[in-house]
């Protein structure tokens, strides 16, 4: 049974990787290859699981979505978006509530039913919205900004209404003001618990995390304080999703936020994709079958009566057109919380199984028709207001941020990143910074400079620093493991920008530059230049000519820094200089240069001195005498055993 059980998974997966991959070759979002995959995998085809049995797992999806919206709506963002948020998304749920309960009364719903279906009706899909959105790059547009604010409230006012629920289906006919005063008086004071909690301890927690420096203790932690504040609020009686939501906002405004995101972003999406498949899993083609008219025109009414009501808000509110359009667009569908309402109303008996899925069918089909009307919905809301695309052109396209084209990405804020920051600011040249210190990413927020905590290996991380738009990053922190990590993906996001690598030493130069680095820079041999700049200058040489021998230096790698003639205490596992005096009877005198087999000695010839003078890299023919001096680089057996061959041509082994 068990193997019967994970061969079923298995094949499930399978089924929609070919549907994500033929989806986006055809252009489509990959939620309707989820939504099939449910169809497939469900009792409308296969039968392989039922739609409880996946959607238990699948339901954490929507709980670490609202733990991400979470992140992007802190305390004090929330309040300056309250005119949108509580005005404007109060008014779209308020009046599609109360048309859809006088319209199902009309039909003989009663009153506890009506609203019920009022607020299945009334809220949207944040799921869907938010991920199109985002994939689009139309959160920060207007209609995205006012699509999210209502989005937003519809999740609060979900808050509410899991709390009047069991309020309605209790015995009494009629409810009494006491009642629902006293249920939204216990779900405030559980709220504001969790956030007077949530403020004092989980700052401190992250930052005892943050300073183990463990990237799998970091995402462990996201996951287990984002399920962990929706475990606590579910066991009050309210939302797993409500809980989560608060734990991102109070993490919000922290310096964390963008780590966070990026960790928790993969089980997002891995788990958002079950809550699409176990929504497939609820489509019944029999139902449709016998009442598909019925369902067909709920779809086509629910769709244009929300899309006019929230066009009518916003011009009300003095809107564009265009914007509103746009927005009425993009919240035109039914949402998943519409789903959890449905079933809990079920559950308490408040709506018959038959209407319950018709109501179901209804939302997931809006839900399938939501990528291409989100997609679309401002080429539509351009050709209603007669404007092409061409001439709208320039107003759809503006840079994310300012100066993008001289924007420095500096990763790693130690002194090196300091140092090259505070030169920026000198020269008024934009920059920004990523480190993972967490006290020094604070220390340097306070004091206003533009660094952000967040690990420079995650793809997540150098997008949200606007790495495509940078024109040249610097990685100024050490270890080679880190920069073999972040090259690829550096030189991957941004194909034309330079890419300045610091490092302690040359080893291993070739290999960054192979990576993707536009120029290494050793710290510990540019050090020795600097010095030996300051040497010469200080003995009257020439600025210019300095500075000619300093970039002969860089051009050829640093080959003449590499070695040194040892102490008393040599390192055998470094290369070295030493000198060979070649006396009277020297084995090689006579012979050039290239009658010395130098490969098999595996040394390097750096330089001859013949009668107080210095050529370096001799040429070939070059015919050694009595009394030169040889100048060999290499390591110190090596170099003991060309010695040998030298001065006795001892056989090579």
């Amino acid at each position: 049974m068990e193997h019967s059980f994970l061969i079923k998974i298995l094949l499930m997966l399978i089924i929609a990787v070919v549907a994500i991959a033929l989806f986006r070759r055809a252009g489509l979002p990959a939620i309707l290859a989820y939504l099939i995959t449910g169809v497939i995998s469900g009792p409308s085809v296969f039968n392989w699981f039922t739609q409880q049995q996946i959607h238990s797992v699948a339901e954490l999806g929507v709980v670490l979505l609202m733990f991400s919206l979470g992140l992007e709506f802190s305390l004090p963002r929330l309040w300056a978006m309250r005119r949108t948020v509580f005005g404007l998304g109060s008014a779209q749920v308020f009046i599609t509530a109360v048309l859809t309960m006088c319209i199902s009364m009309l039909f003989g719903l009663n009153l506890n039913g009506a609203i019920v279906v009022g607020s299945a009706i009334a809220l949207s899909s944040t799921a869907i919205v938010l991920k199109l959105l985002n994939e689009r790059g139309w959160l920060r547009k207007r209609h995205g900004e006012l699509s999210v604010s209502v989005l937003l409230f519809q999740d609060l006012a979900v808050v509410p209404l899991l709390i009047l629920m069991p309020l309605l289906a209790s015995d009494s006919e009629v409810l009494t003001w006491s009642e629902i005063g006293y249920a939204m008086a216990e779900g405030v004071l559980a709220f504001i618990i969790l956030m007077a909690v949530g403020k004092w301890a989980l700052p401190k927690i992250f930052d005892e995390v943050a300073r183990s420096r463990s990237n799998e203790l970091f995402v462990l932690s996201t996951l287990v304080v984002a399920l962990a504040t929706g475990a606590f609020t579910q066991w009050i009686g309210l939302s797993m999703a409500l809980g989560a939501f608060m734990t991102g906002m109070l993490l919000g405004e922290s310096q964390y936020k963008r780590q966070l995101e990026a960790d928790i972003r993969p089980f997002r999406d891995l788990l958002m994709g079950l809550f699409f498949i176990s929504i497939g899993m609820l489509l019944d083609f029999s139902l449709v079958l016998q009442f598909w008219w019925q369902v067909l025109l709920l779809v086509v009414a629910v769709i244009i009566a929300k899309a006019l009501i929230v066009f009518g808000l916003l011009r009300a509110a003095k809107e564009t057109f265009r914007t509103s359009v746009a927005t009425a667009i993009s919240l035109a569908q039914v949402g998943e919380f519409s789903f959890v309402v449905l079933a809990l109303a079920v559950n308490y008996q408040l709506l018959e199984i038959t209407l319950s899925t018709k109501l179901v069918m209804v939302a997931v089909i809006s839900m399938a028709l939501a990528p291409w009307l989100v997609k679309h919905s401002v080429d539509i809301a351009r050709r209603l207001h007669g404007v092409s695309a061409r001439q709208d052109q320039a107003a759809e396209t503006f840079p994310l941020i300012e100066h993008a084209n001289d924007l420095v990405l500096i990763l790693g804020y130690g002194r090196v990143g300091q140092t090259i920051a505070r030169f920026m600011k000198t020269e008024a040249i934009p920059y920004l910074a990523v480190d993972l210190d967490p006290t020094r990413v604070a220390e340097a927020r306070r004091a206003g400079e533009p660094v952000y905590f967040g690990d420079a290996t995650k793809r997540a991380i150098l997008k949200q620093a606007h790495i495509r738009e940078a024109k040249l990053i610097v990685l100024t922190f050490d270890g080679h493991r880190t920069l073999e990590d972040v090259l690829p993906l550096c030189r991957q996001f941004a194909p034309e920008a330079k890419i300045l690598v610091r490092t302690r030493d040359d080893e291993g130069l070739a290999e960054l530059e192979k990576a993707g680095a536009s120029q290494v820079i050793p710290e510990s041999l540019e050090g020795s230049l600097m010095l030996v700049s300051q040497v010469l200058f200080q003995c009257g040489v020439p600025l210019n000519r300095i500075l000619k021998r300093l970039e002969y230096e860089r051009r050829n790698h640093y080959q003449y820094l590499h070695g040194f003639f040892s102490g008393s205490s040599a390192d055998f596992s470094l290369e070295l200089l030493h000198a060979v005096a070649l006396p009277k009877g020297a084995q090689v005198i006579g012979l050039t240069l290239a009658d010395i087999p130098w490969q098999k000695l595996r040394v390097e010839l750096r330089a001859v001195r013949r009668a107080g003078a210095e050529v370096e890299s001799p040429e070939i023919d070059w015919k050694i005498r009595r009394g030169d001096i040889l100048i060999l680089l290499g390591k110190p057996r090596r170099i003991e055993k060309a010695e040998q061959y030298l001065l006795q041509g001892a056989t090579l082994a």
